[in-house]
């Protein structure tokens, strides 16, 4: 009979809880930033604390729903590939897998639905059932064809667009800026998903290096938001050369991460790359963050490196 602490662990490597901490960083910084983007970098509304905590446990019953039901639907691929996974090692029941799944959807669309009558806005409720419906499309279809990168990457930009639909009065004041950040992320995270495609087995050179320069387009959209923005609302607008060197530098990192994959495409050299640039999503967010609210709120972003870090020395992300 399985020890309790190992049925735990079952489950936290079921749900890949270290990576819910980037979902939780793309949500806060779709809020922050509608903020600001209405508000102007000096004085931005107010955080209201229900609001936050409602969108952070709403983001995260997608996010692990999308986790748990991403195992349940590669059960049998990861019978042959990857046994020793809490479904095929018969640690978590199938259905229990199931049914978990499917009632992190229903909590996470109950939470949108409270956050829709707090924010006194029908598109909150609505981004959530397109994302509930794409998490599900996601795992379920997509992910068996070329169009799985594309599906995991509206799934990280709706969860930014749900951030953002709390703030009232943001989509009638739609921005280049907005487009630029829900479509960066969402690019970024095609890049990530191609290149993640096959880390199980040896990978194909030409697909990583492929999905190396999508992740740098995604980059480029995220660099490029404050030139659409006034400069009463953004930070950097008088300092681009250190925006444009820090992007840079975040370029130069995950090519340096990812090449040494490109170069020797195994298994682990994939899903070290795979790794980095998760954790990078985290310091996206927060430079984002940063440009348009400053450091303080930046570096609550940047917080969120301890327990994803932390908890992935324990529990497997990828």
């Amino acid at each position: 009979m399985p020890r309790p602490d190992s049925k735990i662990r079952a489950y936290l490597e079921l749900l890949r809880l270290p990576n819910v901490f980037t979902a939780i960083a793309d949500v806060i910084m779709g809020y922050w930033f509608a903020q600001a983007a209405l508000n102007g970098s000096e004085s931005p509304a107010e955080t209201h604390l229900g609001i936050l905590v409602l969108l952070i446990l709403s983001s995260s019953c997608f996010y692990l729903a999308g986790m748990v039901l991403n195992d349940y639907f590669d059960r049998n691929k990861d019978l042959q590939e990857r046994p020793a996974r809490p479904i095929p090692s018969r640690r978590v029941p199938e259905s229990t897998a199931l049914w978990l799944g499917t009632q992190l959807l229903v909590l996470g669309t109950i939470l949108a639905m409270i956050l829709s009558f707090m924010s006194h806005t029908l598109g909150t409720l609505l981004i959530a059932l397109l994302l509930a419906t794409a998490v599900v499309a996601y795992d379920g279809v997509f992910k068996k064809n070329w169009l799985g990168p594309l599906g995991m990457g509206t799934c990280r930009s709706l969860n930014v667009m749900m951030g953002m639909s709390v703030v009232e009065g943001t989509f009638t004041a739609f921005t280049m800026s907005h487009f630029l950040i829900i479509v960066g992320i969402g690019i970024y995270i095609v890049g990530l998903t191609w290149f993640a495609r096959t880390e199980a087995e040896r990978s194909n050179r030409f697909y990583l290096s492929a999905s190396l320069l999508m992740m740098g387009l995604g980059l480029a959209c995220l660099y490029s938001f404050p030139q659409f923005m006034p400069l009463n609302k953004t930070l950097v607008s008088q300092n681009i050369g250190i925006w444009f060197g820090f992007w840079l530098l975040v370029a130069l990192q995950i090519t340096w991460r990812c090449g040494k994959a490109v170069l020797e495409p195994t298994p682990t050299n994939v899903q070290v790359g795979v790794k980095f640039c998760l954790l990078t999503l985290i310091v996206l967010d927060a430079a984002i963050i940063f440009a348009v609210q400053g450091q303080e709120k930046s570096l609550v972003l940047l917080a969120l490196l301890i327990p994803t870090i932390f908890l992935g020395k324990f529990i497997y992300s990828t």
